[in-house]
């Protein structure tokens, strides 16, 4: 489940992409529309900036601007930065592996097998989907679902 902070991190993100075009906002702007305590907003963008994903001018006239094209932002980048693991299990996850201690052997665990598929497939969809799909207006398939993910979901049930 992604974190408060990071569901945060993405609002802030897409407002900036949408915003780009003004050149730099101030994070009293973000705040105020996407309904984000200031205070908490700071951290975040502090985050974002320190992993590039982010610029920012400090003073009179100052604020945050985006480095990149929103093409070039992926929302595994910000995820990862954020958050940190992708993985629902310490044991199942790539940068962040720690042991469950729970079974004997992880290559002979179920669970171990099951939730790796999970990140497998997650790391997929967040890799190939950038921040400009999420500024992308909604279609009746979502904003970007059907263009990355092809076949995968087209036979599976709805929720």
């Amino acid at each position: 489940m992604l974190s408060k902070k990071c569901q945060y991190a993405l609002h802030a993100l897409i407002y900036l992409g949408q915003h780009q075009d003004v050149g730099l906002i101030f994070i009293s702007q973000i705040a105020e529309a996407k309904k984000i305590p200031k205070k908490f907003l700071e951290a975040i963008l502090l985050d974002l900036k320190n992993t590039n994903i982010l610029g920012s001018k400090k003073g009179k006239g100052g604020g945050y601007y985006l480095k990149r094209k929103p093409e070039d932002i992926t929302i595994l980048q910000v995820v990862r930065s954020i958050d940190g693991a992708v993985a629902m299990l310490p044991c199942v996850s790539l940068n962040y592996y720690e042991s469950c201690g729970l079974c004997e052997n992880e290559k002979e665990c179920s669970i171990n097998h099951l939730f790796s598929k999970v990140r497998d497939e997650t790391l997929k969809v967040l890799s190939k989907s950038t921040l400009a799909d999420l500024i992308k207006p909604m279609s009746s398939e979502g904003p970007f679902i059907a263009s990355h993910l092809g076949d995968t979901l087209q036979n599976e049930p709805k929720a």
